[in-house]
């Protein structure tokens, strides 16, 4: 059932990490909110957003592109993990991404996405405004 995960204080990284990354292959925005924490701060290649709206927001904009995600990896211990997974998206077929996840109470209180942002820059170009 969607967003209905409940981390624990001592959820180590490596477990929110496996929860997370099945929650993003499965566009399940609520279960992402409900492992981070109030301030999750996400770095990434279109910038950075700090709080759970602005994480929320992200994560809904991701989940709306996604037609498959295919995890590749995840290796971490108990502050830190680290997910890669190659998607599929509209606007770019296929894209290798890393995300560097720390954790704080059990709760996902950073990621840092990596990415190539080249072929989506050059979708968002192509796109006219509403």
């Amino acid at each position: 059932m969607k967003g209905t995960v409940v981390a624990k204080p001592n959820t180590t990284a490596l477990e929110l990490a496996r929860i997370y990354v099945e929650a993003m292959a499965n566009r399940d925005v609520e279960t992402i909110v409900s492992i981070s924490a109030e301030n999750v701060i996400c770095i990434s290649p279109i910038g950075q957003t700090t709080g759970i709206a602005q994480f929320r927001g992200f994560q809904e904009g991701f989940a709306q592109m996604i037609t498959r995600l295919t995890t590749l990896a995840v290796h971490g211990d108990d502050r830190q993990a680290v997910v890669v997974y190659d998607v599929e998206t509209h606007p770019v077929p296929h894209t290798v991404v890393a995300e560097l996840i720390k954790v704080e109470n059990g709760k996902l209180a950073s990621t840092h996405v990596i990415y190539d942002a080249t072929p989506f820059a050059a979708y968002m170009a192509t796109v006219q405004p509403h």
